[in-house]
């Protein structure tokens, strides 16, 4: 889910969506220019549809294999993948489309459908796949973004031209806020949808490509109606190497974990939780769905991250907590609080060294594995910070891509509209020195703050750590790059995608593929296509 920004991001009282200068199409780092190249895809404003001050728009990338996927059946296995605009899609793009750079013209060789039917799910419903009527201009294969708006998940062709998606999901009753895709789903079924109303699909993207109306076809229902736990939907995740498991985190500070292949009628009864500021992991007696119920914490949770190999699961709530668990042995390994206010996004790097968070504080830490604690803190944004990632696509300048890796790019969004761009080294952290009470500011004893004097505990949860205490990090790049606040951030191989909050997304070319692309883009700008103009942001809570 860009699995890294969350479903429930709030306007601060910072006045985000005040006036600012100017948007460029292009922002310049050491390496070179990022281009935009106008290059935006977005949601058909005739489409939008009134409850869409509901929800906050989140992306995921999704690699279709030119290899058709076999036939529906009961077995599965998945890699996993991270929520909101975090998704394992991502990192597998490295030879995406068979090795192509970006093309604008002619995209995947989809189009959008003709004969669209209007009609919408009924009682959160899903049709059958008989009597499917065929798009026969999707040809299988290609890189595609998932994004909800309003009442609607909507599918567009990464590679083309089109700002329209080419495919539109409408939902009745409720509206879908959070996605997830596994590009190696063996029984076809590789996308989660997860509603407001806490309401779970599991469905075949490429099945929903191929056809031509509005409607879900083909999809697996789970918590229907509520029947398990009716609060909203704040993550769904793939479970890394989890055999076609999943999770979904809720509103009201719950996790449960589902099984493609068990049966979804049930309705498993978990004991009534009796403390709800303690952790506790209850399973359920029969073999139905959901077969587990892990209780995180009192009030919502925000976000939920796995690491690369499936070891580790981080969740940040609105207590402001950041907490880590061993996932298979279900033990909280760390954790701590933020420095104010709620997190509401986190990621981690691919080696699992490091993980990001992100909240209403307007900073991003950075907090290690290793040390159990935060090593770093990112100042540079006005307002909250609502997505970030890891560039797993960046190498350090004369890094040869085989020695242990020192330096991290990674990027956050906020709802300042900025997108800021970090380089993380650890050997060059200054650490600060410890002060002893009532010194001077000046005074140093020779010692290292106590902050970083020994690793915390394994299982424990930490408070803030005093602002001096902590080592800060200076933006390589700091670009507003939408008028409205952004909801979320994505790295691909050829270049960085950003959200806002109402579903307008733009793709920057990394330096390199944009020179290489210049020819298209010269042909792509004389179709007189246009930018459109954004839309103010709402500032409606969800």
């Amino acid at each position: 889910m860009m699995n890294s920004g969350t479903s429930n991001n709030m306007v601060s009282s910072s006045g985000s969506n005040a006036p600012g200068p100017a948007l460029k199409t292009y922002f310049k780092t050491p390496e070179g220019k990022y281009n935009k190249l106008h290059y935006e895809k977005t949601h058909p404003a005739a489409l939008l549809h009134y409850a869409h001050g509901k929800t906050v728009t989140q992306v995921t990338l999704a690699h279709l294999k030119e290899k058709p996927m076999p036939a529906l059946s009961q077995s599965s296995s998945a890699l996993g993948v991270s929520s909101g605009v975090r998704s394992a899609a991502a990192r597998l793009l490295g030879g995406g489309n068979g090795g192509r750079t970006l093309s604008f013209v002619g995209g995947n060789g989809g189009s959008k459908p003709v004969g669209s039917s209007s009609t919408r799910i009924g009682s959160l419903g899903a049709s059958s796949s008989s009597n499917v009527v065929g798009n026969p201009n999707f040809d299988g294969k290609g890189t595609y973004l998932v994004f909800n708006v309003g009442d609607a998940i909507f599918v567009s062709d990464l590679n083309s031209q089109d700002k329209d998606p080419l495919k539109s999901i409408h939902f009745s009753n409720s509206n879908p806020v959070c996605h997830a895709y596994d590009p190696d789903a063996k029984d076809g079924h590789d996308l989660l949808i997860g509603l407001n109303s806490g309401d779970v699909y599991s469905v075949s993207l490429r099945q929903q490509l191929q056809d031509v109306g509005k409607k879900l076809v083909g999809a697996q229902h789970y918590n229907k109606d509520g029947s398990v736990n009716n609060s909203r939907c704040t993550c769904i995740a793939w479970i890394p190497n989890g055999d076609g498991s999943f999770v979904v985190s809720h509103a009201d500070g719950n996790m449960y974990v589902y099984e493609k292949n068990k049966d979804s009628s049930g309705d498993p009864s978990f004991p009534i939780i009796k403390d709800q500021t303690q952790f506790s992991v209850s399973h359920a007696r029969y073999s139905k769905n959901p077969v587990a119920r892990w209780h995180i914490c009192q009030g919502p949770l925000n976000d939920i991250a796995f690491s690369a190999d499936g070891t580790y699961i981080a969740t940040i709530g609105r207590d402001g907590y950041l907490r880590v668990f061993d996932y298979k042995t279900e033990q909280l390994i760390c954790g701590g609080k933020s420095y104010y206010g709620a997190l509401l996004c986190c990621a981690w790097s691919m080696d699992g060294k490091y993980i990001l968070t992100g909240g209403e504080d307007d900073l991003v830490q950075v907090w290690s594995m290793e040390d159990r604690k935060i090593v770093a803190w990112g100042e540079g944004h006005n307002s909250w910070v609502s997505g970030v990632a890891f560039d797993s696509h960046w190498l350090a300048p004369n890094s040869d891509g085989v020695g242990e890796n020192i330096v991290y790019r990674f990027g956050s969004v906020g709802q300042d509209t900025q997108l800021l761009l970090w380089d993380l080294e650890m050997d060059e952290l200054v650490v600060p020195v410890r002060r002893p009470p009532g010194g001077s500011p000046t005074f140093n004893n020779g010692s290292q703050s106590s902050h970083w004097d020994s690793a915390c505990p394994v299982g424990t949860l930490q408070s803030s750590p005093s602002m001096r205490d902590v080592p800060k990090l200076s933006p390589l790049v700091a670009h507003r790059v939408h008028t409205e606040p952004l909801s979320g951030l994505l790295f691909t191989q050829e270049s960085v995608l950003t959200v806002c909050r109402e579903g307008h997304i733009k793709v920057w070319m990394r330096p390199g593929f944009a020179d290489t692309q210049s020819a298209n883009s010269d042909s792509f700008m004389s179709t007189g296509l246009k930018e459109k103009p954004a839309i103010a942001g709402k500032g409606g809570k969800q």
